[in-house]
């Protein structure tokens, strides 16, 4: 489990750090440290342009630290900048143009989306993907697609209005949307039919015991009616399904948390540490599909952590930027050390929580 996590994180945060730092590079910002774990170095080497390339002792994520930054976390030196020269501020990240401060701090997250698009590409392509028709094969009794006159038959030709191919696509969308009404048009003898259903929030296990909730209406798949196949694909097909997923899981995640606020669903999937490390080892255990499966999620989650709009990840430092854009010129000093502060205090916050949904999952 360990080994598991250790090596699906170290690769995904080294993707990361790696958009940064060719970025970085690209648009002339010296860069002093390119670390992969955090605390005590383990081992490292100095490159010919003096960055500073190691291996920590804590593999619980990285950093690209540039010139004229005060921590990790690329907060400016404020008094330090003060005293460069003009030459040599501009080799700084904060002392660089608009634009070239953007695309490197935008560059990390866009490193794990196209990780991770790179990742289901190479699944479709070596291995296919399985997948079936949205033909109702059965309906359970008493469930809200029963309540909703849905019939085995039935053809589940769109969703709200959104045209679907695959039960796949039907799960993934209702799943995310307990209690909430949905417009279910089905084909039926040729003709469409609109129905409106409510998930009901259900919760399961999968193979391992981990419990989630989700949102079902009722409605089997069989073998024999939904054509049950995998799908190969070519290079550039791979691409778009891969593309495809990864936005996917984006509409996913948001769906969620937005059911968290709304009261809909728990937060009890936002996990930490612990809770990736296990989910690590267990797909480990499926074989390569599985774990190559999971990295790709998790790098989608990497990215997406790190855009949220909060000082000391870089959504913080583009929320900054587009500030800065706006007003035409950057925040002061003293509002972004108190912005940074108050970051940080949501990060500790969340990484807490996060903990503490870990451990009760872990008793439970």
């Amino acid at each position: 489990m360990i080994v598991a996590f250790i090596v699906a994180i170290s690769f995904l945060v080294f993707f990361h750090e790696l958009g940064h730092y060719l970025v970085g590079r690209w648009c002339g910002i010296r860069i002093l440290a390119f670390s992969i774990g955090f605390g005590p170095e383990i081992v490292g080497r100095t490159d010919r342009h003096g960055t500073r390339w190691k291996l920590c002792a804590i593999p619980l994520g990285g950093y690209v630290r540039f010139y004229g930054d005060e921590d990790v976390a690329s907060r400016p030196d404020f008094k330090g900048l003060e005293t460069l020269p003009e030459e040599e501020r501009a080799r700084t990240l904060n002392g660089a143009a608009l634009w070239k401060r953007a695309a490197t701090v935008a560059a990390g997250p866009i490193a794990n989306f196209l990780l991770a698009i790179a990742i289901f590409a190479v699944i479709f392509m070596v291995y296919g993907r399985a997948v079936s028709d949205p033909v109702v094969g059965e309906v359970t009794p008493d469930s809200p697609a029963a309540a909703a006159g849905v019939q085995p038959g039935d053809i589940m030709a769109a969703l709200d209005g959104q045209p679907i191919d695959t039960f796949d696509a039907v799960v993934r969308y209702i799943s995310v949307r307990p209690g909430v009404p949905v417009v279910l048009t089905v084909e039926r003898n040729g003709a469409p039919v609109d129905l409106t259903v409510v998930p009901e929030r259900v919760e399961t296990e999968d193979r391992f015991g981990n419990e989630m909730e989700l949102g079902r209406i009722g409605v089997v798949g069989t073998r024999d009616s939904g054509n049950f196949r995998v799908e190969r694909y070519g290079p550039v097909a791979a691409i778009g399904q891969g593309a495809l997923q990864s936005w996917h899981i984006v509409v996913s995640t948001y769906d969620y948390i937005a059911n968290v606020f709304a009261g809909r669903m728990k937060a009890d999937q936002i996990g930490g540490p612990v809770r990736v490390a296990t989910m690590a080892g267990q797909m480990a255990s499926l074989g390569i599909v599985a774990f190559a499966n999971f990295a790709a999620i998790l790098s989608v989650s990497v990215g997406l952590f790190n855009l949220l709009p909060v000082p000391m990840l870089d959504g913080g430092h583009l929320m900054f930027y587009a500030i800065e854009a706006v007003r035409g010129r950057p925040l002061s000093a003293r509002v972004q050390e108190f912005a940074f502060r108050i970051g940080l205090f949501l990060v500790l916050a969340l990484m807490v929580f996060a903990t503490w949904n870990d451990t009760i999952g872990r008793m439970g």
